[in-house]
Formats: structure tokens, C-alpha cells, sequence
């Protein structure tokens, strides 16, 4: 008889899974179209968000790669309806000439990250004089290309990125340029690499890099100081043909989602929950360094996250759309 009875009840919640899934209906008839920025934590994110909205709200999805300031154009055309992180100071010029089309909009606030230029602390020891960015050039030497021994170089952002330029137009800005160049790699894995590999080995480099990462907890860095932040400046730095760059800081990040403002109106409810969106930045570095040293894909990660960390992500949906995403996990 007990075995009748909990046949009778598993039979139950499996139908009422079921009908629960049923009632999931996308409020746009063609898939929903991410921007796939190509740093981790952005395309971590992305496989979160996509699994959300197909397992809950019934949506078909797709990711269209590209970097930063082509994704922004993007979803001012409504090439795309998502770029998932956002950094708005960081693109203040894309990202302020979007808004001012009227056709984006952001929304919701994920977490604040930080940005800077970092040496490794074996570094900082070596050379206990070098504490801020302009230090540098007092050990020069010690940061030379091993491609033109007569330059020295720091590590910059990804060809394509916005942080880019920043990076150029703050070498200028220091009067660094004479002795130092940045160096560009192709796309932010072969910056990660280029880190990882200097440090395995103990060498002395200087780079840009931000947070959340995996490195952030993985790697002993310090970040050097740079002057007092300021808006003005800031925003020239941003600027490619910036004629007269002023130092300054980097400013943390309040990171948002960025949304075409055409399909938020398609998929209010869907805009809804991107504008919920909330992860402390501890633990996306957490999961990024577990995706490493498990050797995860972005979509395995995805589900862990959605597995173990219900506390951050069920708020941000109402309990229908949580109900079939668990019963899809």
C-alpha cells in the first residue's frame, strides 16, 4: 500500500511539473539574443540568465559574440536584446551615446567592480619603492618587451575593449609614454595567460586588470595607486584622439544590464527580472575559481550556480518561473 501511495505522489508532482512547464510562454516568438562579451564573468553570467529564461519563461535563446563597444552598437540596432554586464564607466562614451538614442536602457544593478593596474606582491618586494603607476619608470628595466628591449611594457586590456584606450590615454596621461608602451593582447584569455604565465615563473610585469575574476583570488597581486579619481578626466580617457589626458583613478563599476529598449517593451516580465539581477562579486570570483580548477564549461557552471546558490537567484523571478527552473535542474 505505501508503495502505491508514494507512486501515486511522485506521479503527482511530475504532472504538476509538467503542467507548470506548460504554462511557460515567451512574450517575443523568435529567440532571444544575448550579447556574448568574451571576458568570464560576463559569459558566466550569460549562461545563467539563458537558462533562467528558457527552463522559466519558456524563451528560445542565442549568443552573438563580439567585444564591448560593437556590442553596445549592437543593441542600439536591436542586433541584440541583452549585453549582460554593462560597465558604465568604463564605456562612458558608448555607453552615454546609446542612451542618448533613446533606443537602450539599463537597468537593475549586478554588482560594483574594480579595475586597475597591478604588479605580483613578489614584485612589490623586490622593488618596496614602486607603489604607485608612475614607479614604474624608476625600474624600468625590469619591465622590458622581450620583443624590443627598448621599450618596457604593462599588460593593457584586449584589442576591442574600451579599457583599451583608457589604458593607452592614462600611459600619456602619467608621461610614462617615452619609456613605456602598452601592450594589447588579442582577447582576455591571452592577458590571463600571458599573467599566469610571468607569475609561474616569477617574473616581474605590470598589467591592468579588474574584478571579478578568477584571479582575484588565485593570484597574491597589489594594485598600484594612481591619482584621485575625476570625472572629467575620466571621460577623455575613455576616448580614442583624447588631445590632452589627465591622470586619474579608475572608478568602481556599479555594473548593470543593458536592454533594447524595443524588446524590454516586448518582454516586460523579462525585463523584470534582468532588472533583479544581483551576485555578490565574491561569488561569481568563487565560481570562476571553481570553473578553473574543475575544468568546467561555462553551461556546467551555469547549473551549479543554479543548483547551490538559490538564495541569490530565486528573488529575482517570481516563484512559478524558480518552480520550473528547479524542476529543470
Amino acid at each position: 500500500m505505501l508503495a502505491r501511495i508514494l507512486a501515486g505522489l511522485c506521479l503527482a508532482v511530475g504532472l504538476q511539473a509538467g503542467a507548470q512547464a506548460a504554462t511557460a510562454a515567451c512574450e517575443v516568438d523568435r529567440p532571444v539574443r544575448f550579447g556574448g562579451m568574451n571576458w568570464e564573468s560576463n559569459l558566466l553570467l550569460v549562461e545563467i540568465e539563458r537558462s533562467i529564461l528558457e527552463n522559466g519563461y519558456g524563451c528560445k535563446t542565442q549568443v552573438e559574440p563580439g567585444e564591448t563597444v560593437a556590442m553596445i552598437a549592437a543593441l542600439e540596432r536591436g542586433d541584440v536584446d541583452i549585453n549582460s554586464e554593462i560597465w558604465p564607466n568604463q564605456t562612458q562614451h558608448a555607453w552615454g551615446k546609446a542612451l542618448e538614442s533613446g533606443k537602450v536602457i539599463g537597468v537593475g544593478h549586478i554588482f560594483t567592480s574594480e579595475e586597475g593596474w597591478y604588479i605580483p606582491r613578489y614584485t612589490a618586494k623586490r622593488y618596496p619603492d614602486i607603489r604607485d603607476a608612475r614607479d614604474l619608470l624608476k625600474h624600468a628595466d625590469a619591465f622590458v618587451d622581450p620583443e624590443d628591449p627598448s621599450r618596457s611594457i604593462v599588460y593593457g586590456c584586449p584589442v576591442g575593449w574600451t579599457c583599451e584606450t583608457v589604458n593607452q590615454n592614462l600611459l600619456r596621461a602619467l608621461d610614462m609614454d617615452s619609456q613605456f608602451s602598452v601592450l594589447s593582447p588579442g582577447n582576455g584569455a591571452a592577458l590571463k595567460a600571458a599573467i599566469q604565465s610571468n607569475y609561474r615563473r616569477q617574473r616581474d610585469i605590470a598589467f591592468y586588470y579588474w574584478s571579478p575574476t578568477p584571479l582575484e583570488g588565485s593570484l597574491d597581486l597589489v594594485r598600484l595607486e594612481l591619482p584621485t579619481f575625476d570625472e572629467q578626466a575620466y571621460v577623455c580617457l575613455t576616448r580614442q584622439g583624447c588631445a590632452d589626458p589627465q591622470p586619474s583613478d579608475f572608478q568602481p563599476n556599479n555594473v548593470m544590464t543593458g536592454l533594447n529598449k524595443a524588446f524590454a517593451e516586448q518582454a516586460p516580465a523579462v525585463a523584470e527580472f534582468f532588472s533583479r539581477v544581483n551576485i555578490p562579486r565574491e561569488v561569481i570570483s568563487a565560481m570562476l575559481a571553481r570553473m578553473e580548477s574543475d575544468s568546467l564549461e561555462y553551461a556546467e557552471a551555469a547549473r551549479l550556480f543554479l543548483r547551490e546558490h538559490g538564495q541569490y537567484w530565486q528573488p529575482w523571478v517570481p516563484a512559478d518561473v524558480a518552480q520550473r527552473v528547479q524542476a529543470a535542474l
